[in-house]
């Protein structure tokens, strides 16, 4: 049975079809409530009788067949179809998690259609040294000995490692093949199309970007910078993928956000134990990598 079908035809059983406005949903509301109360209970006495209970599956189907008639009310009132409710929640979850389908032609590089003198290097390495125990960290671009950006500090009263966190904008192009920051660095600024050099590689998204690594960074600092982590706070991942929703990054999915700030942060760990490393920026293989230096 299709979704949109089961609407219609629960909508017949209804019988409180009185009410108007706010009121009107106070039923199903407390429906779901009690209904999933009813599921927790025949839950709880499987956990206490074990295999002598033997009733659970059949419970189970009962109440959540009632929670679908509750949502489907729900979404009746509200006008909202159940099948685009289902739809559009499998598209979410699909963004967040990994799925085996999943390849690389899902991946569009945004730089491809431009001179080469325009585009991201597809594999480069970036040695990253800290010139003393508490001196400046200096980039170079491996092969052309350029130097990437001014030496950094910390900039803040307290040592907090910041001053390696370039090592982010890596990842950013690594893994979402975009950094309107590494790209001006590296005098990448796509020119031949004023509005996209503007836009896109302009000084509004670099600085997003770098509000999007410092806000990333506060969170991570209370995590011991993801060491251990699987999983980042998939809130954190929705409100980036907000703040880049007008730029040609809004492709780019939760999970792959998730895979570049864990993977940077994989760096910035090493790096704030030895001090130096070399950044392999792999975009064939959205990935990027550190080796000893």
């Amino acid at each position: 049975m299709e979704f949109d079908e089961y609407q219609r035809l629960a909508i017949t059983t209804d019988q409180d079809t009185t009410k108007t406005g706010n009121a009107s949903l106070t039923i199903p509301l407390l429906g779901i409530a009690g209904e999933t109360g009813t599921l927790l209970a025949e839950f709880k006495k499987k956990i206490r009788d074990r295999e002598s209970y033997e009733g659970f599956n059949r419970r189970a189907e009962e109440e959540l067949g009632d929670i679908l008639w509750y949502l489907s009310a729900i979404a009746t009132r509200l006008d909202l179809s159940l099948s685009e409710i289902a739809s559009k929640n499998l598209q979410k979850t699909q963004e967040r998690w990994p799925l085996a389908v999943d390849g690389d032609d899902l991946f569009n590089s945004f730089d491809s259609q431009y001179p080469t003198s325009q585009q991201f290097p597809r594999k480069f390495s970036v040695d990253v040294v800290q010139s003393g125990e508490n001196g400046r960290v200096t980039m170079r671009v491996v092969g052309t000995g350029n130097v990437l950006g001014d030496p950094l500090s910390d900039n803040a009263y307290e040592d907090d490692g910041y001053r390696f966190h370039d090592v982010f904008h890596l990842a950013h192009v690594a893994v979402l093949g975009w950094s309107p920051v590494i790209r001006k660095l590296l005098n990448l600024k796509r020119k031949s199309d004023p509005t996209v050099d503007e836009v896109e590689d302009g000084a509004r998204a670099g600085i997003l970007e770098e509000l999007i690594v410092a806000y990333v960074y506060s969170n991570a600092r209370e995590r011991r910078y993801y060491a251990g982590v699987r999983h980042i706070d998939s809130e954190m991942l929705a409100t980036i993928k907000s703040l880049v929703a007008h730029l040609e990054v809004k492709i780019r999915r939760m999970k792959d956000w998730e895979k570049a700030v864990l993977q940077g942060y994989t760096a910035f760990r090493y790096l704030l134990k030895h001090k130096r490393a070399r950044i392999v920026i792999d975009m064939e293989a959205k990935e990027l990598r550190v080796e000893k230096l």
